[in-house]
């Protein structure tokens, strides 16, 4: 009798989607910092002074928006474009979806806070709806 076996080799396991985006170069733990005063006012303020602002989050280092779509094909689609920008970027975005509506909260948790990362997520999901 053969032995069964329990566990298969990781690479199989992988999507290929995860394998493409192992590939791409995103910062490493180590090197994830917070957003500094500075990078705040020249990166973060203008998206909270946008014509549709990103708010801040009460009690935590992080940003919210909701975007409201036509149904929920929209949301969907839109929700997909946003994660396959994330799984490249290895950073991922607190989300929630009820049919035309997606609410995306942004913080990096590797450095507990807002970080060049959330900022250029943010950014990709407002050009997606202009």
């Amino acid at each position: 009798m053969l032995p069964l076996r329990t566990t298969l080799p990781i690479r199989r396991c992988l999507s290929p989607l995860a394998r493409v985006s192992r590939l791409h170069t995103t910062p490493t733990l180590a090197t994830v910092q917070q957003l500094s005063k500075s990078e705040r006012l020249t990166q973060l303020q203008p998206l909270l002074g946008a014509a549709q602002p990103w708010s801040m989050v009460p009690g935590r280092d992080a940003i919210q928006k909701t975007f409201q779509f036509q149904d929920f094909n929209q949301a969907f689609g839109f929700m997909t474009r946003v994660a396959l920008k994330a799984e490249t970027m290895n950073h991922h975005p607190e989300w929630f979806n009820v049919y035309n509506r997606v609410d995306i909260t942004l913080s990096t948790h590797d450095c507990q806070g807002l970080s060049v990362n959330d900022v250029t997520l943010a950014t990709f999901c407002d050009k997606l709806v202009d």
